[in-house]
Formats: structure tokens, sequence, C-alpha cells
């Protein structure tokens, strides 16, 4: 089973985009909970995923109630700045959800008080607000995968051997 990413109510297609492309390149599937602030057809949000659309497992959801009732008993991570431990505390196994709320207001407080136990979130600086969702989802994702020793992914890479454009920037390295 692969890892789940929930977006709740996300704002910016571009972030979407991005997230999107990150389940592609891991497996993971990107589920959706609306209300959503833009619309599936987004330039912009086909920009930011590329190519890899059809790589990737993409589930809509009416709202957070039907979302949560479908998936009851579901191991979830609540990534908040209010939550009392790190991302890096807990153990992630695999098919665990890693839910995310909306750029500008994040998870709706209720939630968050009934599953707080559940709720994780990125050491930052205390002045800092809080981190770009998409790399926020990247970071807890990594984690959950690198804990489970990257199952499906690839470890390693390899040159190309094609002639780049000359960089004269190169001789200072």
């Amino acid at each position: 089973m692969a890892m789940q990413i929930v977006l709740v109510n996300p704002e910016i297609p571009q972030n979407t985009g991005n997230i999107a492309r990150t389940c592609a390149a891991t497996g993971a599937v990107l589920h959706l909970v609306e209300p959503l602030g833009f619309s599936l057809s987004d330039r912009y949000l086909k920009r930011a995923g590329l190519d890899y659309w059809h790589l990737m497992t993409l589930k809509r959801w009416p709202s957070l109630e039907e979302f949560l009732r479908a998936n009851e008993g579901a191991v979830m991570r609540f990534a908040t700045t209010k939550a009392p431990r790190s991302y890096t505390e807990v153990s992630y196994g695999d098919g665990d959800f890693l839910v995310f709320g909306r750029e500008t207001r994040g998870l709706p407080e209720n939630l968050l008080e009934k599953r707080y136990a559940d709720c994780v979130r990125i050491p930052m600086r205390p002045e800092a607000r809080s981190l770009n969702l998409s790399n926020s989802v990247a970071i807890v994702l990594f984690e959950a995968l690198r804990q489970q020793g990257f199952p499906g992914l690839s470890g390693e890479g390899a040159l190309t051997g094609r002639e780049e454009p000359e960089a004269p920037w190169l001789d200072y390295v």
C-alpha cells in the first residue's frame, strides 16, 4: 500500500501541482478535500505537476467529514505548527495518511483538539509562522518513506554522458 497525502481545502494551485509531482515520484496517493481554492483544470496546477499526472493516483472528497468517515480507523498524522511533537518523533507505516491543511489557516482547530495525539510539526524558528505547503509535504513524506526504507524507490542514479554547454563557473569548483 502507498503513503497517503491529504490536502484539506488547498488554496494555491502551484502548491498542489508541486505536491502532485512529489506524489507521482514517490508513489504516494493524493487526496484533495473540497472545497478547493482553484479548479483542477487550472493551468498553474497542470504546469507545476509537469507531465507526471499519469504517474499518480488522485482522489477527491466532497468534505473533511466524508473523508474522515470513509477512512475511520486508518493511521493519520496531522501536520500543524500547533503539534506537541516533531514529525521525526513518530513511526510511520505503509499506507499511513499524512494530513495537511490549507495554506492560510492550516487544519481546523476542532479537528486538532480531537486528534491532538496524532499531530506532528516541523521544527522551525518561533518567529516563523509556517513553511510552504509543498515543502512541508515533501519533508514529512520523505521521513515516512525513509523509515520504511524507501519502498519501491530507486536509491541510485547515473550520469547521462551528455555534453553540457561550457560553464565557466565550473573552473572555480
